[in-house]
């Protein structure tokens, strides 16, 4: 579904943490995660858990080789930097593009640094506001997460203005506290709490719980959710996509919510 212009703006998101591309048969294969994206025809990519010349995955740039198989162009924020490794989060588009901010998010003593990264996406003639980030495991670390995306440099920044998309992997299950701040800004697109459970996304081969996440600013028709499934994704990574189909100037009252699975 390529984005389009008109009354209506159709824009398909995808979220998917990567684990570095590393398999469920533990092997490394961009190849793999790019052939589940490519199935999706996502116009938006948010990608968590990247290696960028990075020894243990024989030092390319995950971002850019799945970008490149994909047709895309890549923003790369490195959550973590060893040397000159790099570990984090991408947002990939073949639509035109900007990178407004990307910079690391509050963290404890000891924990994976977290980051987020924010990208301005030309739809039409809208420009939609793409944030993904990946928090961290710990509960408070993940609140003061939250708080710093709903501050001033991200979502509180007059410039995320609608339409608004945040998607990634917030390690949140429905319901948290942390998943409730974040829908009083931008609704889950999955509509209620009971809904949100319906489509669990980890582990990628017996899918329990559903911490990956897309919320949208309310001006934004839902038209369907799904998460992916099929043989493929289940082996890629350790999680399953998640695949949100949004009308950015809904010309009408949005239909009632579409849930339903697709094969990758």
């Amino acid at each position: 579904m390529p984005a389009t212009e008109g009354p209506a703006r159709l824009l398909r998101v995808l979220t998917y943490n990567v684990r570095r591309c590393l398999g469920a048969d533990r092997r490394l294969d961009p190849a793999r995660i790019a052939a589940v994206i490519a199935a999706c025809r996502a116009d938006v990519v948010a990608l968590q858990e990247l290696d960028v010349g990075r020894a243990r995955s024989g030092g390319i740039d995950q971002a850019e080789v799945i970008a490149a198989r994909l047709g895309m162009r890549s923003h790369f924020h490195p959550a973590m930097r060893v040397m000159e490794e790099l570990y984090g989060d991408a947002i990939l588009t073949a639509l035109p593009s900007r990178l407004v901010r990307a910079e690391g998010l509050p963290e404890s003593a000891g924990r994976e640094p977290r980051g987020a990264l924010w990208a301005a996406v030309g739809v039409g003639d809208a420009e939609v506001q793409v944030v993904t980030t990946h928090l961290g495991l710990d509960r408070r670390e993940r609140a003061a997460q939250a708080a710093a995306l709903l501050g001033p440099r991200f979502l509180g920044d007059p410039a995320c203005r609608d339409p608004v998309v945040l998607l990634g992997d917030f390690n949140a299950l429905p319901g948290s506290a942390v998943h409730r701040r974040l829908a009083a800004r931008l609704p889950d697109a999955e509509g209620p709490v009971r809904r949100a459970w319906a489509r669990p996304t980890f582990p990628a081969r017996l899918p329990l719980l559903r911490i990956d996440h897309v919320f949208v600013s309310r001006g934004v028709a839902v038209r369907k959710v799904h998460r992916v499934q099929g043989r493929l994704a289940r082996t890629a990574s350790d999680h399953l996509p998640l695949v949100a189909d949004l009308d950015l100037a809904p010309d009408v009252a949005p239909p009632a919510l579409a849930l339903r699975e697709e094969p990758a």
